[in-house]
C-alpha cells in the first residue's frame, strides 16, 4: 500500500478525487446553509461518492488482489440487479451459471499461464471463456428436458455473462498489466469525466435529442461535448499513460467518448424494455451498481484490447 501512496500518478489523482470532493461538500454547505436550498438529492449523491471514491482507492493501494475482488464483486452485483430486472433471477440454475462463469474470469485473473512461465494471468483462457460457459448455459435446459421458456432464459443468461461479466471482467484482467494503475485510474476518472461532461453541456446548450426513446434527456450537444473533452483529456493527462504515442492518445479518447455513451445507452435500453428507472438502489443517490459502471462496460474490453495490440499487458 505504501508504494501506491509513493507514486506520483496515484497521488495526483488522489489528491484531484480529495480536491473535488472537498469543493462539492463546500458548495453543497453554502447552498444548504448560506442559501437554504433543498438539496437533498445532490447530498445523496454526494454521500455515493464519498463511499465509493474511498473504497477504490483502497483496493487501488492495496493492489491486483483487491481490484481483481473489487471488480469481481461489482460484476456480481450488477448481474444480480440484471437478474432481477429482466426476470432471469427466478431461474437460479441459469443465473448460477453467469456466476460460474464471473467467478471462473476471476480465477484467470490469479492463476499462472501454462504457456508462459513466471506470467500471472492465462489470457488464452480468459478470451475463449464465453465459449465454455454459453456451453454451460445451454446444456441446462438439455440435462432439464425441458423446452417451454428456455431460448428467452438462455438468451438472458448469454447476454448477461458476455456483458456483465466478460466485459466488464477486462478490467479485472487489466490489473495484471505493467501499468495497471496508470491505466485502471485513468479510465476511471476519464470516464466519470465524460459522464458529468455529457451531463453538463447537455443541460447548458442541449436543444437536440441525441436517442429520446432510450434516454430521453441525453441530446446531440451533450453527446458532442462529452466525445470533445474525452478526445482532449489524454492530451493533458499523457504524463499518466506510460509510452502512449498520438496514435494511443486518439484511440483511447474515441474509446472513451464513444463506448462510455454507448454502454450508458446500453444499460438504458434494458430498463426501457423491461420498465424501470434504476438497475437497482444499492447506491444511494446513483442507482444500483449497473447505473454507476455501465459506462465502463464497453470501454473495459476497447481499451484493453487496444493496448494489448499496441504496448503488449
Amino acid at each position: 500500500m505504501m508504494d501506491a501512496l509513493r507514486d506520483p500518478i496515484f497521488a495526483f489523482y488522489l489528491k484531484v478525487v480529495i480536491g473535488v470532493l472537498a469543493g462539492a461538500g463546500g458548495v453543497l454547505l453554502i447552498l444548504t446553509c448560506g442559501f437554504r436550498k433543498d438539496v437533498s438529492s445532490i447530498w445523496r449523491t454526494y454521500r455515493g461518492w464519498l463511499i465509493m471514491a474511498p473504497l477504490f482507492f483502497l483496493c487501488a493501494a492495496i493492489g491486483h488482489h483487491a481490484l481483481v475482488v473489487l471488480f469481481t464483486g461489482l460484476s456480481l452485483l450488477g448481474l444480480k440487479e440484471y437478474s432481477r430486472a429482466t426476470g432471469l433471477y427466478r431461474d437460479w440454475l441459469m443465473t448460477g451459471a453467469t456466476y460460474v462463469g464471473v467467478l471462473a474470469l476471476a480465477v484467470l485473473c490469479f492463476v499462472q499461464d501454462p504457456h508462459q512461465p513466471g506470467v500471472t494471468g492465462w489470457y488464452g483462457m480468459f478470451i475463449v471463456l464465453p465459449v465454455y460457459v454459453v456451453a454451460l448455459i445451454l446444456l441446462i435446459p438439455i440435462i432439464r428436458n425441458q423446452v417451454k421458456g428456455q431460448l428467452q432464459a438462455m438468451s438472458l443468461a448469454i447476454i448477461g455473462f458476455i456483458y456483465i461479466g466478460w466485459m466488464f471482467g477486462h478490467l479485472a484482467y487489466l490489473t495484471n498489466s505493467h501499468h495497471a494503475i496508470n491505466y485502471l485510474l485513468y479510465l476511471v476518472f476519464a470516464v466519470e469525466l465524460n459522464d458529468v461532461a455529457a451531463f453538463t453541456f447537455g443541460r447548458l446548450f442541449g436543444k437536440h435529442p441525441f436517442r429520446d426513446v432510450i434516454s430521453p434527456k441525453k441530446t446531440w450537444e451533450g453527446a458532442l461535448g462529452a466525445f470533445a473533452v474525452s478526445m482532449g483529456l489524454p492530451w493533458l493527462m499523457r504524463f499518466a499513460l506510460p509510452g502512449f504515442g498520438t496514435r494511443e492518445l486518439i484511440l483511447t479518447g474515441v474509446i472513451v467518448g464513444i463506448g462510455g455513451q454507448l454502454g450508458d445507452l446500453s444499460i438504458s435500453v434494458i430498463k426501457r424494455d423491461v420498465g424501470i428507472k434504476d438497475m437497482g438502489a444499492t447506491i444511494p443517490g446513483h442507482g444500483g451498481v449497473m447505473d454507476r459502471i455501465d459506462s465502463l462496460i464497453y470501454v473495459a474490453p476497447l481499451f484493453f484490447h487496444m493496448v494489448r495490440f499496441f504496448k503488449g499487458l
